[in-house]
């Protein structure tokens, strides 16, 4: 039987899109401004079709304006440099992302780095991971943005003096979780595959992110007890029936063997419904952000007296 506090990931994130869709409402009725995100998609990859759906999809729910650019695979890179310029200076355009991965004819950093960094709502842009790393307001990317939001959930605000080790190094997840922690007075690790005693690293940790992209390889036993452990990882693996197995069906897994982990932390994310849905919300949010940042005005609270913070 499961023991930690099973963090519900997608519930959160209704209730924040919930929210959103108040504040964008608020908007339009304070300024007459609609928030409008531009999504690009090269290329035919199925899982990024997935993605680009249901992002349209919940950017018009929250009463934004979604604007689709689908390319051929064939595009070349000036084309699509080209279409981002012209959107950065589209004034009902507030955010750009162009889903990633990109053909190979195409180099991701040139394509980023195209971006306006004030409507880069991935926040990948060098200049916002600049500012994520110094503490200057920027864009913050959307993963790690909803991972904090789900820990000042359940463990508060303050999470000063708390140790924090951020397992995985990449620039979209590991290190500004790293940054975002540090920010909250957090004593932090950064772990990576050459890491020695990993494994002892991870049982010293007060609270635990695990973005390393390797299925169940955090076993309960580096787990502290009590702590609480935010699985970034969405791995697929093999069905455990053997039948559904020999005919290619596959289940989700995290990077943290989940069932071992429950036993031992005080709360964790589950794999699906964890922290995958916080990723479209907090989208949702930085589209929103960026755009009350460039027209100059604050952000609506959700409802009179309510923190434009707080879910």
């Amino acid at each position: 039987m499961s023991q930690a506090r099973i963090i519900d990931g997608k519930a959160f994130a209704q209730r924040l899109r919930d929210r959103l869709s108040l504040q964008v409402a608020a908007l339009g009725e304070a300024h007459g401004l609609q928030p409008g995100l531009a999504v690009v998609l090269v290329g035919e990859n199925p899982a990024s079709q997935v993605y680009v759906r249901n992002k349209g999809q919940a950017t018009v729910a929250a009463g934004m304006r979604s604007f689709e650019h689908r390319l051929p695979d064939s595009t070349d890179q000036a084309t699509l440099i080209g279409l981002v310029e012209r959107l950065n200076r589209d004034p009902a355009v507030n955010g750009i992302l162009v889903q990633l991965p990109l053909p190979p004819q195409i180099d991701p950093a040139a394509v980023i780095a195209a971006i306006d960094p004030d409507k880069d709502v991935d926040g990948f842009h060098v200049e916002n991971a600049g500012r994520l790393a110094l503490g200057l307001p920027g864009m913050v990317p959307c993963t790690p943005l909803g991972c904090m939001m789900l820990l000042n959930d359940v463990l508060g605000d303050d999470l000063s003096g708390r140790r924090a080790l951020v397992l995985g190094r990449s620039s979209i997840v590991g290190k500004p979780m790293a940054s975002l922690l540090l920010a909250a007075s957090c004593t932090v690790t950064t772990a990576h595959s050459r890491t020695r005693d990993l494994a002892e690293e991870c049982r010293r940790a007060d609270i635990l992110v695990a973005a390393v992209g390797r299925p169940e390889m955090v076993r309960g036993d580096w787990i502290k007890p009590g702590a609480t452990v935010i699985d970034v990882g969405i791995n697929r693996v093999p069905s455990l029936d053997p039948v559904a197995a020999s005919e290619g069906r596959t289940r989700l897994v995290g990077d943290v063997a989940f069932d071992e982990a429950a036993r031992v932390a005080g709360a964790i994310t589950p794999v699906p419904g964890g922290v995958g849905p916080m990723t479209i919300a907090c989208l949702l949010l930085n589209t929103l952000t960026a755009t009350c940042r460039q027209k100059g005005v604050a952000i609506p609270a959700s409802s009179p007296g309510a923190s434009p913070a707080a879910p």
